[in-house]
């Protein structure tokens, strides 16, 4: 028997939409008075710092600070409120299926602090059993320290062996995992 499913955010449970993002790294460069595409690129480089821990220590790393920080991190805040408005198709719907049927669920994300920041206020609050953002553990997938921070809190044993080159079925939509628990 299942005892918990583990999923994935961006690009399982919601879109990640590019154009947005562009939008979001434009905005901010406007914000900060910096040039747009070098400011995008800037971005992009410290994506692996904002996502391991709090966004604050990497906005100054970068030369902003104080009130420009504050907008920025604002401004960052929509832009993730948006993303997470709209889950894919069936999503919501799949998650309380699966706990209707007594089976746990848990959340592996790599994000910044924005997202945390604004969790409260998306379709996916108090939805999962476990949820695991990176910029809250320090530390980024693959890192095993994430999965079995869920497994922990979803009381379940780590299946390692074997998931890397998983030969079992696999899904394209998220409501097919109805299928295989």
């Amino acid at each position: 028997m299942t005892g918990a499913v583990v999923f994935d955010l961006f690009e399982t449970l919601v879109d990640y939409d590019e154009e947005k993002s562009l939008a979001f790294s434009a905005a901010a460069a406007d914000l900060l008075g910096r040039e747009r595409e070098s400011f995008h690129a800037l971005w992009r480089e410290g994506r692996p710092v904002r996502d391991s821990g709090p966004l604050s220590p990497y906005l100054a790393s970068i030369g902003v600070e104080g009130a420009d920080a504050e907008q920025l991190l604002e401004l960052r805040r929509g832009f993730s409120a948006d993303v997470l408005r709209t889950p894919r198709n069936g999503v919501l719907e799949t998650l309380r299926e699966l706990g209707g049927r007594g089976i746990r669920t848990g959340l592996i994300t790599v994000c910044s602090e924005d997202v945390v920041d604004v969790w409260a206020q998306t379709p996916f609050a108090d939805v999962f059993d476990s949820e695991v953002f990176s910029c809250s553990c320090g530390s980024r997938k693959p890192d095993p320290r994430l999965y079995l921070q869920a497994c922990e809190e979803l009381d379940v044993e780590p299946a390692w062996p074997g998931v890397r080159d998983w030969p079992g079925p696999r899904i394209t939509k998220i409501p097919e995992v109805l299928e295989l628990v």
